[in-house]
């Protein structure tokens, strides 16, 4: 172990212990809480010592069998499991010769792709990573080796492994790699064309793997989230490759200590917290359910079945709130949790385990809250964190790209509100339910529900929308029990889409840790669509804390209504409470829905002079100008366009250029509009936002804006109209 290796290891407990100690003195956590996690932190410290010490022996040990198994002979130990009829795994992939058939009938040119990406994984040792397109990982895998910064992670004991070093490498893309997703692009290929090159490149790898990865040492081992989703990818490809002659006796002794090895490792060192679970934990507990399950033949099975079945169940009590929203609040996050969830409970029931109605409906309400939030362009904002990552991966696809889980729920809960589009449905739901699964889909009817306003006040989530048009309003904050560490400081902000196209939206994530000055300007309140004081920050966020908050704030919504002719919701903030000269930020959005624009009201009270900035973040691909004082945005084709106009301001916006990032490592250039100004409290600014679709003469659409709506005032406590106070930067 080295010396850096040690510090870093010690710098991220000690500033871990120090976040807690600062948490219960500001009161987010009890002390019974606090003592709890006190004594698990001493039994992990514990459990790494006892860990170190048989590092070897963990690494050489053979799957450990049940009796009846391990005294069988290798060659009817593989006989035992080419015949089994049980456990069951999903229809698709464990009728992976039929489903590859159904494939090429439905997604002919899918399948083309698919199979040449294949090829390129056998040949050429090329496939695509997360958004940094396709990668040559060359004619010997480094399995250590980060492709794109050369970085190669020691093999020491993984806790003792530095995570980040900001100098461009980044332990995600790693773990990406090392997840072995892209072994079920091979599988797949294989079910379609039976080439037994791609099975003789699938164990290829696996040795090589395995030669690279010694149990518990190296950074592939640093983080059992990777372990367990690691293993759910390698039990879904060993379900096509079961039947390839290349799966020799030895080979299959190898595979199933693998197995064993990996879910000893989970069962070892679950990222569980006294002080919050996140995502990270939910997949330990997953992985150990699928091992559990599809491998009773192991010893420990039946204990990591029963056990995490159970925490499963814990877990969706306590991260999915009431509404169906994850509690992390970053609706990339909220898909991944929905697939552990949704994929796990489909194996449970095709496995005869019995799982309570309750948790079935909360499993349908994380669904209704997917099919709501989505645009009308059926891409989900991406609020908060999002770094693309799927379980089971069919393809590559953008990290907002998530309506693909809606065919999966349609089919599920046989409820055609999830049918969005009367197609066949996505390839996930092909390999996952098989053949049968498409046809139930397909006689679903095509959902005529119209999509409405919707209220999600546990989620802090208000979404604005009348056919074409949507506006998302985002209040939700860390409250006690709730992770924070992916959020970003876009309290009261707003996405808005106009049939097609986004034009107002959250930039997205771009990366973690290959550049913490990135990662922190993402986060970043000024990269948001809401109003910053001070050049302040909502939370403040350290660059060198890519995970964390320094300070915390909290929203409250004070009203919410949603009429047929109009919906208006009302929130404030606490974020610049901590200023030397407090204030708060309540904005109001009223969306008339007869004359079909949207009205934004930012209120700031409170005392002294602050400079105020109010920005509006575009997306990339328009066309965005400034016209007199109001900025117009247009989408590429020149047929619909976005007005955004001051209302209380003569003077013209400025442009900006930042960043939008649809996919973990890819950005592109946009631009925000804002404007500045110093102002003694109170203060109020407002602004018209003002749909102009194909055929639509802008001037007729921008009399609303002197309609009556956007003369009202709802002044604060000595509001006063004396402009004569402010002046712009």
């Amino acid at each position: 172990m080295s010396n850096s290796s040690d510090r870093s290891s010690k710098s991220r407990q000690a500033s871990s212990w120090t976040k807690g100690i600062s948490g219960i003195l500001r009161g987010r956590i009890g002390f019974g809480r606090a003592t709890l996690e006190a004594f698990r932190r001493g039994r992990v410290t514990a459990q790494s010592r006892r860990e170190r010490a048989l590092l070897d022996e963990l690494a050489s040990q053979p799957a450990r069998l049940r009796p009846e198994f391990d005294d069988l002979p290798p060659a009817a130990l593989l006989q035992h499991f080419r015949e089994r009829s049980s456990p069951s795994f999903f229809t698709g992939l464990a009728q992976a010769e039929s489903t590859g058939r159904f494939q090429r009938r439905l997604f002919p040119r899918k399948t083309e792709r698919l199979i040449e990406s294949a090829r390129l994984i056998a040949r050429d040792h090329r496939w695509s990573l997360l958004g940094f397109g396709e990668q040559n990982f060359g004619p010997q895998i480094n399995w250590h080796r980060d492709p794109l910064s050369g970085r190669a992670w020691p093999l020491d004991y993984h806790a003792d492994i530095p995570l980040w070093h900001n100098d461009g490498s980044d332990i995600r893309v790693l773990w990406e790699l090392n997840r072995l997703g892209h072994l079920l692009t091979l599988a797949r290929a294989y079910a379609l064309t039976g080439d037994e090159d791609l099975a003789a490149e699938f164990f290829a790898q696996l040795d090589s793997w395995r030669e690279q990865n010694p149990v518990g040492r190296g950074a592939n081992w640093s983080c059992a989230m990777e372990v367990a989703l690691r293993a759910m990818n390698l039990l879904a490809a060993f379900s096509i490759f079961l039947n390839s002659p290349k799966l020799n006796e030895e080979r299959l002794v190898t595979l199933l200590a693998m197995f064993d090895q990996h879910g000893a490792h989970i069962r070892r060192n679950l990222e569980f917290s006294h002080l919050a679970t996140s995502n990270h934990y939910l997949a330990d507990v997953a992985g150990l359910l699928w091992l559990g399950i599809m491998l009773p033949e192991l010893k420990a099975a039946a204990e990591w079945r029963k056990w995490a079945l159970s925490e499963l169940l814990r877990e969706m009590d306590k991260q999915i709130l009431p509404d169906g929203a994850d509690y992390e609040s970053a609706t990339g996050y909220h898909c991944l949790v929905l697939e552990l969830f949704l994929y796990s409970f489909v194996l449970c029931r095709a496995n005869e385990i019995s799982i309570a109605e309750k948790y079935w409906r909360k499993l349908h309400s994380m669904l209704v809250y997917l099919r709501d939030i989505l645009r009308p362009d059926g891409l989900a904002p991406l609020i908060g964190d999002s770094d693309g990552g799927r379980l089971l991966p069919m393809g590559t696809r953008d990290a907002n790209d998530q309506a693909y889980l809606l065919a999966l729920g349609a089919t599920i809960f046989n409820d055609d509100k999830f049918k969005l589009a009367p197609t066949a449905g996505p390839e996930e739901l092909l390999w996952l339910l098989g053949e049968a699964g498409v046809q139930d889909y397909e006689r679903l009817a095509n959902s005529a529900q119209t999509a409405e306003s919707r209220c999600f006040s546990d989620a802090g989530t208000y979404i604005l929308r009348q056919d074409n048009l949507f506006l998302i309003f985002n209040a939700n904050a860390a409250l006690r029990g709730r992770p924070a560490s992916h959020r970003h400081n876009d309290l009261l902000s707003i996405e808005i889409s106009v049939g097609d196209t986004a034009f107002i939206t959250d930039p997205g994530t771009y990366v973690y840790t290959a550049n913490l000055r990135e990662r922190r300007l993402f986060r970043s309140t000024a990269y948001h669509s809401t109003i910053q004081i001070d050049d302040e920050e909502q939370r403040v966020i350290r660059e060198e804390e890519p995970f964390a908050f320094d300070s915390e704030a909290a929203a409250r919504v004070l009203l919410w209504e949603s009429r047929d002719e109009r919906d208006r919701v009302v929130a404030e903030h606490t974020g610049y409470q901590r200023l030397s000269e407090p204030v708060t930020h309540r904005r109001t959005i009223t969306f008339d829905k007869t004359n079909r624009w949207w009205l934004v009201e930012d209120e700031i009270s409170g005392s002294g002079t602050h400079k105020i900035a109010a920005r509006f973040h575009f997306n990339s691909g328009l066309q965005v100008n400034v016209s007199q004082n109001h900025v117009v945005a247009e989408d590429k084709s020149g047929g619909t366009r976005l007005f955004l106009c001051p209302l209380d301001l003569d003077q013209s916006a400025k442009l900006e250029t930042q960043f939008t990032s649809r996919n973990y490592g890819c950005r592109a250039e946009s631009v925000s509009a804002y404007w500045t100004v110093k102002a003694t409290m109170p203060f109020q600014l407002r602004w018209a936002i003002v749909p102009v679709c194909a055929g639509e003469r802008p001037e007729e659409r921008l009399k609303v804006v002197q309609s009556p709506m956007s003369k009202v005032q709802r002044p604060l406590t000595g509001w006063t109209s004396d402009i004569g106070r402010w002046t712009l930067d």
